[in-house]
């Protein structure tokens, strides 16, 4: 595979994940009402955040020199877009 094809890989699957991200925080519902994008963007933004915690995380059970950092901000991110998650639904 040369450079050019693996670049072009690598940006689809950032583009299909910012359109999953999308979707699932829910992009049709400003359309449907006529309101802002802002809390998709908000959203999407969350999701993220969480994403990488799981990227950290997994990195902690795959790495054996720096797996208590790995293993920290993991569960650190993951606790910071529950947090967002739970305080955007208006429950805190």
């Amino acid at each position: 595979m040369n450079k050019t094809s693996s670049k072009i890989l690598a940006s689809f699957k950032y583009i299909y994940l910012i359109a999953f991200f999308a979707l699932l925080s829910g992009f049709f519902h400003p359309l449907i009402t006529n309101t802002s994008f802002d809390s998709v963007v908000i959203g999407v933004l969350i999701l993220f955040v969480g994403l990488a915690g799981g990227v950290l995380l997994y990195k902690a059970a795959t790495s054996e020199k720096k797996r208590e950092i790995f293993l920290g901000g993991g569960f650190t991110l993951m606790a910071i877009s529950l947090y967002y998650i739970v305080a955007l639904t208006g429950r805190i």
